[in-house]
Parts: C-alpha cells; sequence; structure tokens
C-alpha cells in the first residue's frame, strides 16, 4: 500500500490509527458475509464500542477521546480496509460528533455540549440522513401547541439499525417562505420507524435504510437552529467543511486496499510491460486520490469554515472520488479474471467505491459551485 505520511497533530493523544489496525481482520472477516446477505455490520458496530471509538471524537474535556479530523479521517481510512460498510456508516456517526465537538471548541457553543456529553459517556450513537437533509431540506413540520409534528422519510440513513438519535430536520412552510427545523429526533420513540429497503449496488452492510418519521412531536426547546431552506448557512459551511474529509477518507481506504489485493495478486505474474503499465496508472492515480484527501484534511484544519474552504473540500471530494474510482478500476484490470471472483474481494471494493459518486456536492453543483467562486459570483444558492 503506499501512504502519503502525515504529519501527527498530538503526539501525545491515544493512536487512533494503531487501534484502526487492531480491528481490521475482525472486520474483513464478516464483510464477505454481510455484503452478500444485505445485513448490517452490527458485530462491527460491536467492536468498535468496545475499542472506544464511539467516543473518540468528543472533546476530552467533556470525557471523549478529543481525536481531531486528521485523526478521525486516518482511523476511518483504515477500518474501511477490512471493511468498507463499518467505515462508511460509522463515519456518519463520526462525523456528528465532529462537527458539535468543533463548535464546541472552536466557537463556544454551549448548546452541543450535552449531546457531547451523552457521547462520551453514555457512547450513544448518532445517525445522519445524509443528503435527504442537505441544503434544501426534506420533510414537513407542522406547529402545534408546545413545538413541532414532523412527518418525513429520510433516506441514506447509513447505521439506522445501531443509532440512538437521528441528527435531522424539516421544512416548514409559513406565509409563503419556506425554513428549516434542525433537531434530535430519538430513534426509540414509537413514532420513529426503520424501512428495511437498503438492497444497492455496494456498501451493502451500512444499513443505510430510511428513516419514518410519522407525526413526532419535537418541542420547542428541541429544535437546535431554524434556517432559511434552500441556501447555504454557517452551520452548513461546518458541516460540509468538516464531515467531508471523514466521509471520503472511507472511500480512500477502499481504493487503497483494492490496491493491496491487486498487487498481491499481479505478483504471481510476468512482469510484462501491459501488467506494469496498469500498476502504474493504478499507482498514480491513488497518489492523487491521497494528495486530494490530504487537501481536504488541510482545508478543515486552517478551523476558518467559509465559502471559500467549502470550495476547497468539494474539489477534494470530487478529485478524490474521481481517482478511489479510477484506481479501483485499474486494480481489477491488474489483478485479471482472478479478481472477477467474489471471494478475491475486489469486486466487493469496486461496487462499495461507487458510492463516491453520490454524497453531496456531486460532480455539476460542484463544478458550478467551483466555477462561481472562480468568478466572483454568488455561490448562496449552489448545491
Amino acid at each position: 500500500m503506499i501512504v502519503l505520511e502525515e504529519r501527527s497533530v498530538v503526539a501525545e493523544k491515544r493512536d487512533l490509527r494503531a487501534v484502526a489496525e487492531a480491528l481490521v481482520s475482525d472486520l474483513a472477516a464478516r464483510a464477505e458475509a454481510h455484503d452478500a446477505e444485505d445485513s448490517f455490520v452490527a458485530d462491527g458496530y460491536a467492536r468498535l464500542r468496545e475499542a472506544g471509538l464511539i467516543e473518540a471524537g468528543a472533546p476530552a474535556a467533556l470525557g471523549g477521546g478529543g481525536a481531531e479530523v486528521r485523526e478521525l479521517a486516518d482511523m476511518l481510512r483504515v477500518l474501511a480496509h477490512g471493511c468498507g460498510s463499518t467505515a462508511l456508516a460509522f463515519a456518519m456517526h463520526t462525523h456528528q460528533v465532529a462537527i458539535p465537538a468543533w463548535r464546541w471548541t472552536h466557537r463556544q457553543v454551549a448548546a452541543v455540549e450535552p449531546l457531547l456529553r451523552r457521547v462520551a459517556s453514555e457512547r450513544i450513537v448518532l445517525l445522519s440522513s445524509g443528503g435527504s437533509d442537505w441544503i434544501g431540506g426534506s420533510g414537513r413540520a407542522e406547529k402545534v401547541e408546545g413545538g413541532w409534528r414532523v412527518d418525513a422519510r429520510k433516506v441514506f440513513t447509513s447505521g439506522a439499525e445501531a443509532g440512538d438519535v437521528l441528527m435531522t430536520s424539516a421544512v416548514v412552510e409559513e406565509d409563503g417562505a419556506r425554513s428549516v427545523i434542525h433537531f434530535g429526533a430519538p430513534m426509540k420513540a414509537a413514532e420513529v420507524r426503520i424501512a428495511d429497503n437498503w438492497r444497492t449496488l455496494g456498501m451493502r452492510g451500512t444499513g443505510s435504510n430510511d428513516v419514518v418519521l410519522d407525526g413526532l412531536f419535537v418541542p420547542d426547546a428541541a429544535v437546535a437552529l431554524r434556517r432559511p431552506a434552500g441556501e447555504w448557512h454557517p452551520l452548513f459551511q461546518i458541516i460540509a467543511t468538516i464531515a467531508f474529509p471523514l466521509i471520503y477518507a472511507v472511500y480512500l481506504g477502499v481504493a487503497e486496499s483494492a490496491r493491496d489485493i491487486a498487487v498481491e495478486m499481479a505478483r504471481k505474474k510476468p512482469a510484462t510491460p501491459h501488467l506494469l503499465d496498469l500498476a502504474g496508472r493504478m499507482d498514480t492515480a491513488l497518489r492523487a486520490a491521497q494528495i486530494a484527501h490530504g487537501a481536504m484534511v488541510a482545508a478543515a484544519e486552517r478551523n476558518d469554515p467559509s465559502a471559500q474552504s467549502v470550495n476547497e473540500v468539494m474539489i477534494g471530494r470530487t478529485l478524490v472520488a474521481e481517482n478511489a474510482i479510477a484506481a479501483t478500476t485499474l486494480a481489477l484490470e491488474l489483478a485479471g479474471g482472478a479478481g472477477f471472483y467474489r471471494a478475491a474481494g475486489l469486486e466487493r471494493r469496486f461496487r462499495d467505491v461507487q458510492g463516491a459518486r453520490y454524497h453531496p456536492l456531486q460532480a455539476g453543483p460542484q463544478a458550478a459551485y467551483a466555477g462561481a467562486m472562480a468568478l466572483g459570483l454568488p455561490v448562496d444558492r449552489i448545491f
């Protein structure tokens, strides 16, 4: 495996990479079965909990592990070598912890402290409904006495089966205007149910089923934020800057593991010019993905979320996706016919890495956002 050396941010902290490396073989042992059965990686989550990774991103002052974005990204990248589905589902919890942790640490937002303390002490698992709760929002919230009645269907809720709180939102329509309220939905509430509908090309073990909110009452006091719908808000600049280096660390890890498998298989073949060409192009694409991901992490580490940091992260997101997919495709070619067998593990990684296409900002909006930034035009409504 080729890996760029990354600087250590806080040397005295727990070595999350070492913890993740110790889990890789356990996660890999069940990955193929979960993929074949379309079953959630519950056993993988149990191992993560036992290893103390649930609370890794919560601030140390609140009882958590105090890990920063770079450390968390490296952890997720390594976990993906064992099981892409476990790593991707866990990335959704990880970024939902990292975002309030950043706000508590860098913006002194006291409102997030109770949640972070629960993550640290109770090891609760936070869920993200991904693209369905993006800038435009989804679902419906109607004002009732003392709060809101919410009806919604949240797609791509990775790890739903293991979750305790869904960090979500719903759209309010009042006086011809649309706004979005943000809140945490308790997964054990009677009005919350999981739809068993996750049947997909790849990342089959993430358990990213739809979560249905059917008349869920959200008290006024539980609403963390209300914002205009359909335009960038400062909170989403924080979300985009922090979350996507973590999510795309997983796809980088999937590509790295595909490369490792292909190299081992290719070493058993004659070193023909064609074989060398494939291996070289594969490693070049992988190095491009690593460099791009490093730039994403560096943008987050500047601790200055803005339209500019969003642009840098999303350019990196596109480059990681393109090159991780290219490297994995070349890995299949390098392995040859033997790589076509499921037992090799390459075809699963090829399917898993395709998920990199679908997170926001997808290729069209990302290019439009970058183009508007280049020309000095507004980006408020490009998402």
